[in-house]
This record gives structure tokens, C-alpha cells and sequence, in this order.
């Protein structure tokens, strides 16, 4: 008798709202193991740092320093991101209801061209400097920046965060001395600083002409270098023998032990200073002290170190 009773079912044995009662009960559970289980992994995603946002909510950094995308090289990419996937996320740090990169703007360009809907990406929360660095610090190291555009993002952590020259250099790994030469090239006549980023000259050139003053001159030197396909060396040959016709004919000869004394004069003060200084003498007891400076951050650097002086 008692297995025919089994057999009527468990709505006859416990009643049909007991049977409803325990089924939505077991299904509560299931949700809530399954909630459970998903906010674990979004959790140890965010642990780790790293997950998959589509591309639409992704926008490029209007202050990164880079702003030349070679066209050839990003298809390139392109082609490898379709085989391998994007294999380094991209940094981001969340703006509204978008994305904003910090260091990846190439691979998110690139993975657009290859068609990719999602991308991996790292998000983290910085300050306008801190963001700016570290854009900065990952051309640098990739060498992904021309000359002006690297130049142009020294002077403007130097002018609008009030860094120095030697915290700059820390952070991107440089000498000091190549952080000033590199923003030297801000000095040249702008037509020639685009010359520069279309690769029309090289950086070699473009030190070269910094000895020649005047900017049309600069230009028409530029133009001649990259027509006639100029080694460096032919420019500073030919800067060299402008300076001769621009020298009057008649300079009285000055004593040879008397300038190499003051050229070691300077070359001491330029030690001490951190740049370029320059001794003018009027006679043999008079002249003046030229010291140069390229930016407002490095003249508060120079008044600072000859205030220590005190």
C-alpha cells in the first residue's frame, strides 16, 4: 500500500503548495549560487587587473604626446593582431561612461582596422600628470615619438607640472644633457621642426642648423640638405663657411693661450650650471656672462642654483 501511495506523486503526499514552496526555494538558491559564482569572478578579474571592454567605449587621449600614426605600421599591426589577438591590454582609467587610454592609443587604432569588437584592457585611476608620464614613458622606451613630439612633452611637464630636467631624465630612463638637447630642437624655425617630423631631415641635421640663428636661413639650409640629400656632415661644412663670410676680414688675431683659458672658463661654468654659458670679454679686466636657458622651469632652476651659492 505504501509504495502505491509513492506513486501519486509528492503533491499528493505534502500537499501541491508545499511542492511549490520547496521548487521556488531551490530555485532561489540556484540564482544565488550563480550570482555568487559570477561576482567571484568579476572579483578575481579585478584582482588581477585585466578585463574585455568593447572598442566603442574606448576614446583616444587628446593630450598624448604622440600624434603622427604611421598609416603602413598600424595596418601592419593589424595584420598581427588578427592572428594573435591583442597580446598587450591596453591602459585605460574610466571617464564617464567611457574609457580614456593612458598608454595603448597604436593598439587601439590598430585593433579598429583588424575589426575587433573587444579589447583587453587594464584599468587604473591617475592623476593628469601621472598619465601624462606614463603616455609619455611608454613612447619613449618604444621609440615611437619623433623628435619634436618627445621635445614638446619635456617642455610641457617642465612648464605645466614644474618638473626639472633631472626629474625628467629619472623618470624616462635619459640622461639629463639629453633631455636639454632634445628640447634644444624647440629653438629651430618651426617650418624646419616639421621638416623634422616628416622625416624630410634627421635629428643630426636638425642640431646642426641650431648653429645658424636666423630662421629663413635655417629653413633654406633644411630645404637644401633634404634636396640634395646632405650627410651632416656636408651641413656643418656648410654652416661652417657661412660663419666665415658673416666673420669680418680684418679680426685682429686673439693670443691662442688666453682664448683656450677662457673656453676651459666656460666649460667649467657649464659643469656647474647645467648649460650653455658663454664668456664676452670687453678688455682684459671687463666682459660678460651669458648663461642660456630654454624654458621658464629651467631659468627657475639656473636663479635657484646660483641662490645656493649664497
Amino acid at each position: 500500500m505504501a509504495k502505491r501511495g509513492l506513486g501519486k506523486g509528492l503533491g499528493a503526499i505534502f500537499g501541491d503548495e508545499v511542492v511549490e514552496s520547496a521548487a521556488e526555494e531551490q530555485e532561489i538558491r540556484h540564482h544565488r549560487a550563480v550570482e555568487k559564482k559570477e561576482q567571484k569572478k568579476e572579483e578575481e578579474r579585478e584582482i588581477s587587473g585585466e578585463m574585455t571592454i568593447k572598442l566603442s567605449l574606448i576614446e583616444p587621449n587628446g593630450e598624448q604626446p604622440r600624434k603622427d600614426f604611421n598609416q603602413e605600421s598600424l595596418e601592419e599591426l593589424a595584420e598581427s593582431i588578427k592572428r594573435y589577438g591583442v597580446l598587450q591590454p591596453l591602459l585605460v582609467q574610466k571617464k564617464g561612461d567611457l574609457y580614456q587610454i593612458i598608454a595603448g592609443e597604436r593598439r587601439w587604432r590598430a585593433a579598429k582596422i583588424a575589426g575587433l569588437k573587444e579589447v583587453p584592457v587594464v584599468i587604473r585611476e591617475y592623476t593628469k600628470q601621472q598619465s601624462m608620464e606614463i603616455a609619455l614613458i611608454e613612447n619613449v622606451q618604444r621609440e615611437d615619438l619623433n623628435p619634436i613630439e618627445e621635445a614638446k612633452a619635456y617642455q610641457r611637464l617642465m612648464e605645466e607640472f614644474g618638473l626639472k630636467q633631472e626629474e625628467i631624465a629619472a623618470r624616462v630612463s635619459k640622461n639629463r644633457v639629453t633631455i636639454t638637447n632634445s628640447m634644444r630642437l624647440l629653438k629651430l624655425d618651426e617650418r624646419v621642426q616639421n621638416m623634422l617630423m616628416e622625416n624630410q631631415i634627421s635629428g643630426g641635421h636638425a642640431r646642426a642648423l641650431l648653429g645658424v640663428e636666423d630662421g629663413d636661413t635655417q629653413f633654406l639650409f633644411a630645404q637644401k640638405a633634404a634636396a640634395e640629400k646632405m650627410s651632416v656632415r656636408e651641413v656643418e661644412r656648410l654652416i661652417k663657411s657661412l660663419s666665415k663670410k658673416q666673420a669680418p676680414k680684418e679680426k685682429k688675431k686673439e693670443d691662442e693661450g688666453i682664448a683656450l683659458a677662457f673656453r676651459q672658463l666656460e666649460d667649467r661654468m657649464k659643469t656647474v650650471m647645467g648649460t650653455k654659458v658663454s664668456i664676452n670679454r670687453k678688455d682684459k679686466n671687463k666682459g660678460r656672462i651669458e648663461i642660456e636657458y630654454y624654458s621658464e622651469a629651467e631659468l627657475e632652476r639656473i636663479v635657484e642654483l646660483i641662490e645656493s651659492i649664497r
